[in-house]
């Protein structure tokens, strides 16, 4: 059935979940197998996935996705600006966001990052795929190589505009250049003899 009475169109599906036997039909794992239908008919028919999440309206959005927004938008805004994972951890928790670590059995080896707010906690890829801890440890990696990068180029740079100031002023000024005849001229060589003026010859007029 398709329906135009929100703002956005849409339809709804009804199917029989009673087989030929009068036996039901299992809906166990039904998620993941619609998941695998729906990719299947968008290949079949050239559809395309969304590419983002930034078109959700997410004031119409109830819970537990209202609260899984919330905590997309805080990683989205967040991991940008961290260097490390103390860092994220402590500006995800200005957002009442709380990160627990997940390891890999008796190990102190972190395979999986958890986001809790309020009673609802997700895992990051569960968020979205790009906040897996992978995805986001990696980032975080990147930041500050990066940012590592940035402050030796200033330093460098630093260092030359420094040395170079240096430089110039042990040669006291020896390339500063002054125009010819004026008065630091004439004070810089005090001995220089004047030029003499040529005596003009008067010819025998006839």
């Amino acid at each position: 059935a398709r329906h135009f009475d929100r703002e956005h169109p849409h339809i709804h599906l009804v199917f029989n979940r009673v087989d030929n036997n009068g036996k039901t039909i299992s809906d166990s794992n039904d998620r993941y197998r619609s998941e695998k239908i729906c990719k299947e008919l968008t290949k079949q028919y050239g559809l395309y996935y969304s590419t983002g999440k930034e078109n959700v309206k997410q004031n119409r959005l109830k819970e537990p996705d209202k609260t899984r927004y919330e905590i997309y938008e805080a990683l989205k805004a967040s991991i940008p600006r961290c260097k490390d994972w103390q860092q994220l951890v402590r500006e995800l928790d200005k957002a009442g966001i709380k990160t627990k670590f997940k390891t890999k059995g008796n190990t102190t080896t972190v395979e999986g990052v958890r986001f809790r707010k309020g009673e609802y906690t997700f895992n990051g890829s569960k968020v979205d795929r790009i906040f897996s801890y992978s995805k986001i440890d990696y980032q975080l990696s990147l930041n500050a190589r990066q940012s590592m990068q940035q402050d030796q180029a200033q330093s460098i740079s630093a260092t030359v505009h420094n040395g170079t100031e240096s430089i110039v002023s042990g040669l006291g000024g020896l390339f500063d250049i002054r125009p010819a005849g004026s008065q630091d001229d004439d004070q810089a060589y005090p001995y220089r003899q004047p030029k003499k003026k040529k005596k003009r010859r008067y010819g025998r007029q006839m």
